[in-house]
């Protein structure tokens, strides 16, 4: 790619100025409105002090303000910083002050306090409601006002992780990895962007928000942003804006096949629908099937920019379990301990090569240094390639619980708990759990079950609430452990199998 993405946009501003790029609730923008609202948004903060390389964070929930601050923090140069609206004031901070020194912080009215108290701890930060991109809708853009010429390499956003080794790492991606992502996307379904309408319903502040919105503002699409998901108002939205694509973990297909309203629901307009984080169910698939629409599995992580691959139309159906073999410029392969690649059907290290890879880990360079090892990304999940190269997500190697479409580190979780007075022990694993897919179960040697209500107390503390665990058990006995020391937590996922139908949720 030789462009950045603030040209991109600069494209679609004239040619399709008049066709709406957003749809938040009543709201309608254009793309020559968002164009010239992002552009006095720019020029603000760069009023505000703000220069290129300044790290601008966001901790808010999912709004039209939060895309206009996105993409007027892209044409004043600086990196894009969010963190997830849930986070508590330690893990916020964590990331924002510590290890991103953010030069300034936006938030909406349900984070002022939060966000008030993480300025006072670092003189000359910055605080904005988010609100204040409203003032500037109509504020007209000042030609005479220069913003600084976007880099190709310039970095454009940092995406934090889930924290698998117990805490965040934040991702680095670029403009040249975001475009070189974007077209290459395209390039493997390009019937799917023609002139696409997106539901999109995941935080903003993760690589399922923020890049997708990104890259289908960069084929000229319409984003239909949701700030949360609802089952019934994703199908009104299908049906009323003739949706065309839409992305999400298969909980929350689930919910949709589930409604009274699916079974009449006209569904045709959706041509591309891809599920990740879980398998699809073959009754899942069926069911979607029967209105037309076909599933499709993916893989990825936010390592490689978001999606790494999807399944192919045929194998969706005959292997729904399996995620496809890459795209054009996108390699998928699978390693064995040594670092070396393994022949078809032999299980290993997922690795990843492509144009839309992190740069790096910001300010981490071990740990770069560790995943990214010649242009691959050793993504840590165990898979599986056959011999059409298609590929078989076969477990987590990082450990990690999806609930409700967002990342838990059972690492994180464990780390918090290990740090309760009496704890000598603390595996975390998912449980079942009808409303979200999969919600944490701890394991604790140590506290008598009395304890649970400060053990979860101090966990609301410290950790998000869709972190802290719905079960726990206090067992006076150690964990069991495989013969390398480690907790044998294949032992444990097979002893409470059945937790969601046996134990009590605790919150």
């Amino acid at each position: 790619m030789s462009g950045t993405l603030i040209e991109t946009f600069n494209w679609w501003a004239v040619e399709r100025a008049d066709v709406p790029a957003l749809v938040v609730g009543d709201e309608h923008v254009s793309y020559a409105q968002l164009k010239a609202w992002a552009g006095s948004a720019a020029q603000w903060l760069v009023a505000q002090g703000v220069e290129p390389g300044d790290r601008v964070g966001i901790m808010a929930a999912n709004s039209l303000q939060w895309i206009i601050l996105s993409q007027a923090a892209m044409l004043a140069g600086a990196i894009l910083a969010p963190v997830n609206p849930r986070f508590t004031f330690s893990e916020a901070s964590y990331l924002l002050l510590e290890r991103y020194r953010v030069k300034a912080i936006f938030h909406d009215a349900e984070r002022a306090d939060v966000a008030r108290k993480m300025a006072d701890q670092v003189p000359g930060c910055g605080v904005f409601d988010l609100a204040e991109m409203d003032r500037l809708r109509d504020v007209p853009f000042d030609p005479e006002i220069a913003l600084p010429e976007g880099a190709l390499d310039a970095d454009l956003v940092i995406i934090p992780t889930s924290g698998s080794t117990g805490r965040p790492k934040g991702v680095v991606l670029s403009h040249r990895s975001m475009a070189g992502y974007i077209a290459d996307s395209c390039l493997a379904r390009p019937g799917a962007f023609s002139e696409p309408r997106v539901l999109l319903f995941a935080p903003l502040c993760t690589s399922a928000g923020y890049v997708v919105l990104t890259q289908y503002l960069a084929y000229g699409g319409t984003v239909y942003l949701e700030q949360a998901f609802d089952a019934e108002r994703a199908i009104d939205k299908i049906v009323s804006q003739r949706i065309t694509t839409m992305m999400g973990t298969p909980i929350f297909f689930e919910r949709m096949a589930a409604c009274d309203s699916f079974r009449d629901a006209d569904l045709s307009s959706l041509y591309y629908c891809l599920v990740g984080g879980s398998r699809v169910s073959r009754a899942l698939l069926d069911a979607w099937l029967g209105k037309g629409v076909l599933l499709r599995q993916l893989y990825g992580q936010t390592e490689v920019g978001g999606q790494a691959t999807f399944n192919t139309d045929q194998a969706s159906i005959s292997h729904p379990e399996k995620c496809g073999r890459g795209s054009m410029y996108t390699r998928i392969a699978v390693i064995d301990l040594q670092g070396s690649f393994v022949p078809p059907n032999t299980p290993g290290q997922i690795v990843v090569k492509g144009p839309g890879v992190m740069v790096r880990y910001w300010e981490d360079p071990e740990a770069t240094a560790s995943t990214l090892v010649d242009g691959w990304v050793r993504t840590g999940d165990l898979g599986m390639l056959d011999e059409d190269g298609l590929l078989t997500m076969l477990d987590r190697i990082k450990d990690i619980i999806i609930s409700g479409g967002l990342n838990i580190s059972a690492a994180e979780v464990e780390r918090v708990i290990s740090e309760y007075p009496g704890v000598h022990e603390v595996a975390v694993i998912a449980a079942r759990d009808d409303t979200f897919g999969e919600t944490p179960l701890a394991i604790i040697h140590g506290p008598a079950p009395g304890d649970i209500p400060e053990l979860l107390l101090h966990c609301s503390t410290h950790l998000s609430s869709y972190k802290v665990p719905r079960y726990m058990v206090c067992t006076s006995e150690p964990l069991p452990r495989l013969a390398s020391g480690k907790i044998a937590k294949p032992s444990l996922r097979e002893e409470y199998a059945e937790a969601h139908l046996r134990l009590s949720r605790v919150r």
